[in-house]
């Protein structure tokens, strides 16, 4: 269960939560997707899926940097296969050195992966390529202004710093919108697609 009172997986009663020293707020909305039962982090997943494909076609997306799930993040591995499918070239983020910005190989579903150093999953056969025009950004939290909350490393923060930019969607779940002060550093996301909720970029 979770143990932080300010924050609900029910999105049909999630309250606002209050603004927190970060490193206890990545603390309490770790735990509380953490405990999202197996059934509806799955309902959810397909969910997301769904739109971030259909978003897909809708912008034309033809190169798409995706992510390799971590701690309970929303595993849309199905969409990445049929993304795929339509000829969408995928890469995965790589840590090539600390304090830097996000390198990236490209990947297809089902090649084999091996852990690099910090324990995330990543090509076995790294193939280094520029960043991707559009770049799915897994948010621990995040908040209306589509700001993420991550897990303070920076590399994504850095990533988005350079120039091009690549455009940005970040991937969570809506229970986990959150109140929380940005960072000097800190760089809004372009799109936010939760199971429910799309967070759009003013036009």
């Amino acid at each position: 269960m979770n143990s932080d009172p300010r924050i609900t997986c029910d999105p049909a009663t999630r309250p606002p939560i209050a603004p927190a020293e970060k490193a206890g707020l990545r603390k309490a909305l770790l735990a509380a997707r953490r405990a999202l039962p197996a059934s509806t982090r799955t309902a959810w997943d397909a969910a997301i899926a769904q739109r971030l494909l259909a978003w897909c076609a809708q912008e034309k997306v033809k190169e798409l940097g995706v992510y390799w799930p971590l701690h309970g993040e929303p595993d849309l591995h199905d969409a990445y296969a049929q993304l795929a499918a339509r000829g969408v070239q995928l890469s995965l983020p790589v840590v090539l050195e600390k304090h830097a910005p996000l390198a990236f190989s490209s990947w297809t579903p089902g090649e084999a992966m091996v852990k690099d150093g910090m324990g995330v999953a990543v090509p076995a056969q790294l193939r280094l390529r520029p960043a991707p025009a559009t770049l799915l950004v897994p948010c621990l939290g995040f908040n209306e202004e589509r700001y993420r909350l991550g897990y303070g490393g920076g590399y994504y923060d850095r990533t988005l710093a350079q120039t091009p930019r690549p455009r940005t969607l970040g991937i969570a779940y809506a229970c986990l919108a959150a109140s929380f002060p940005n960072g000097e550093y800190d760089i809004a996301l372009d799109h936010i697609v939760t199971e429910g909720d799309l967070y759009c970029q003013a036009r």
